[in-house]
């Protein structure tokens, strides 16, 4: 987990409720603009929702707090002080970051929304056995529901990570900004180091059957025709059948992107685009394919509209996928050839291959072979946890980076068991300790700074709280 990751889980979720019995009016000002919030006089009990503090131009509601409460009683998170107090400043905080999100045109897509929807619902059906039904049973909603529900709540946060990695770019440590902050440490506040792993994959795809393809193209050229004749609008088919979570419920509607956000055979169409009237040839992604439709083009920005349909792996090709990879691994055991050379001749991971299967973790201390348990891709995770070093895994099923079901095998390369970190043997990782004190500091003064210059704007049952921060009552 990055840094700013870290930062940004441990604020909470933002899960915006819906704004009931409540009107909004903003003035723009030269800097921040500042609302004027006009709510209904309503009986105390009788409110069904309500805005209980503004920041900047954006209200917090009283469903919002609630939202953060129940979220962190599920995951069994602990407020300091009174929750009543903490979580309304914490969503306040968020909302800073996203305000200068939004100031430095801070931007992330939905293909990194959306990936990051399906990991925590993968997370969440491998802990119910992997059935569907008994996960939309358990949260009450739909397996759609639950990624319209979360998809605002993931931008938010991806958003607020990418600001905070923003303004925590240039904040470096020396070694001897190292040696001395552990210098005098009692042995007891030393970082214990968790257990890490170096960990091979070989992965396959499972083969599309060109029937599953043809069946998706027939179905997007149909979507093409019945909008071309006017029995419908592209919009209305994106709302009935896009498998894009995120923009079907806006119709298909992708908000004005650079080319660099976006898939490139996507961009190649889209940008080539001129008639907002007609509908592009069918595109395929890593994601599925594709029709788009123009909405319009802003410098080197584009407003569009899409439909994505993503074929259907066949369990005949899974299990043949599995098959010929659990062959693999036995060849490997028996010496026919070494897993370096599956991973980089068979392998079928454009992430690993050149490394020879090596998977990389990536975080802002650097690139490095090195995982925590819990930083690995669940699946792989579990298969490594009884593994012995040198072993090779039989063939199982994950969910790759790209959101795809593939048939991997892993091979354990190294593990070193939990320690207390040592300056000679552990510099890496009491660096990172140091590095991330700093950060924290820096973000601390930074969200201090930011409070000086913001409109906030609270109930007066809240003014009598000990917050964090200082600043919010003006």
């Amino acid at each position: 987990m990055t840094v700013a990751l870290a930062l940004a889980l441990a604020m909470g979720i933002n899960a915006r409720g819906p704004m009931l019995r409540m009107m909004q009016q903003y003035d723009s000002q030269a800097n921040d603009s500042v609302p004027k919030v006009q709510e209904e006089v309503l009986n105390e009990a009788s409110i069904v929702d309500e805005v209980i503090w503004v920041v900047g131009d954006e209200p917090i509601l009283k469903s919002d707090v609630e939202a953060m409460r129940l979220q962190a009683e599920v995951e069994g998170v602990h407020f300091q002080g009174n929750p009543d107090c903490t979580i309304p400043e914490q969503i306040a905080v968020q909302k800073l970051y996203l305000h200068q999100a939004a100031i430095d045109s801070i931007e992330v897509t939905e293909a990194e929304i959306n990936q990051n929807v399906e990991q925590q619902i993968n997370y969440w059906l491998q802990m119910v056995g992997g059935s569907k039904e008994k996960l939309e049973e358990y949260r009450k909603q739909t397996i759609a529901q639950m990624r319209s529900s979360m998809h605002d709540d993931f931008r938010d946060r991806q958003l607020i990570q990418k600001m905070q990695e923003k303004l925590v770019e240039d904040i470096k440590v020396s070694p001897a900004d190292v040696r001395m902050y552990f210098k005098d440490l009692p042995e007891d506040s030393i970082p214990f180091v968790p257990t890490a792993v170096e960990v091979q994959i070989v992965t396959l795809t499972p083969r599309i059957e060109q029937e599953e393809i043809n069946r998706v193209k027939n179905d997007l050229r149909d979507y093409t025709d019945r909008v071309n004749r006017g029995e419908t609008t592209f919009a209305t088919l994106a709302r009935l059948y896009s498998e894009d979570p995120g923009s079907a419920r806006q119709g298909g509607e992708l908000d004005y992107t650079g080319r660099g956000m976006l898939d490139p055979a996507f961009a190649n169409v889209a940008f080539n685009l001129t008639d907002p009237k007609k509908i592009s040839k069918i595109v395929e992604t890593e994601f599925g394919y594709h029709i788009i439709q123009l909405i319009d083009k802003r410098g080197d920005k584009i407003k569009c509209r899409h439909i994505l349909l993503k074929p259907r792996v066949s369990s005949e090709a899974l299990e043949k996928a599995q098959h010929r990879l659990d062959s693999i691994a036995t060849d490997i055991r028996a010496g026919k050839f070494s897993f370096d050379e599956a991973a980089s001749y068979i392998s079928d991971d454009k992430d690993t291959r050149s490394s020879k299967g090596l998977m990389a973790n990536t975080s802002e201390a650097g690139r490095t072979s090195k995982f925590r348990m819990q930083d690995l891709p669940t699946e792989v995770a579990r298969v490594v946890d009884t593994m012995k070093v040198g072993q090779v895994s039989d063939a199982f099923q994950m969910i790759n980076s790209k959101g795809k079901t593939v048939s991997a095998i892993v091979k354990l390369k190294s593990r070193i068991d939990g320690h207390r970190a040592t300056i000679t043997e552990d510099f890496q990782e009491m660096k990172n300790v140091v590095l991330l004190k700093r950060r924290q500091a820096f973000l601390k003064e930074w969200v201090k700074n930011k409070l000086k210059n913001i409109y906030v704007r609270m109930n007066d049952r809240y003014k009598d709280c000990q917050f964090e921060y200082e600043g919010w009552i003006k």
